[in-house]
């Protein structure tokens, strides 16, 4: 069985996005995925090269004002040199995002990374839930509590330090690791036969 490799491209401006990387993170491992955590405001030349060998990038990011931060938008930008040399093409993408407000606007973020993930020509890896939390049965603690289907939405209260994420949003952030990393060995394992 082929071992995929999943890059998680992320920035983080007060550590509550990094909890979420860390779950993402932890579902692609679990579903046996070589996983790398990359923070784009910190980036080294290695580690373009390591999201350049991987199957799948799933691009990370606070939404502030409406959108990906400042830092990611640096990044973005910097992937041109990658669009240049269609060094991303037919890669898998996916996104996550977290902000105070239960919407604060954060399916913005994810449809920029969408955009993102269009321009170099990659494949979008939606969340693949039915939301939770929509009906009178429903709980607060339900996975995809706050029903995005693009990617994965987190809330954190903006009084509460990244411990304070919440663990529903958590769960929803593994299983769109372990979404990724299983759409990953599908495609390298069809690459592979092909």
């Amino acid at each position: 069985m082929t071992t995929p490799v999943v890059s998680i491209a992320y920035h983080s401006g007060f550590g509550h996005t990094a909890v979420v990387a860390d779950a993402v993170r932890a579902g692609a491992a679990e579903a046996g995925a070589t996983v790398h955590l990359i923070k784009v405001d910190e980036i080294t030349d290695a580690q373009w090269e390591l999201l350049d060998a991987s199957d799948a990038i799933v691009f990370g990011s606070p939404t502030y004002m409406g959108t990906a931060s400042g830092a990611f938008h640096t990044f973005a930008e910097e992937t041109s040199k990658r669009w240049f040399t269609d060094a991303w093409i037919d890669k898998l993408a996916a996104g996550f995002t977290n902000s105070a407000s239960k919407s604060g606007d954060k399916l913005h973020t994810l449809q920029f990374f969408q955009t993102l993930a269009a321009q170099h020509g990659m494949t979008w890896v939606n969340l693949g839930l039915k939301p939770g939390w929509n009906t009178t049965e429903a709980s607060e603690n339900d996975i995809n509590r706050l029903g995005f289907f693009s990617g994965a939405a987190a809330q954190t209260h903006n009084d509460l330090g990244p411990e304070g994420v919440h663990k529903a949003d958590l769960a929803t952030a593994e299983h769109l690791g372990r979404r990724v990393a299983e759409t990953a060995r599908t495609f390298v394992t069809g690459r592979s036969a092909a």
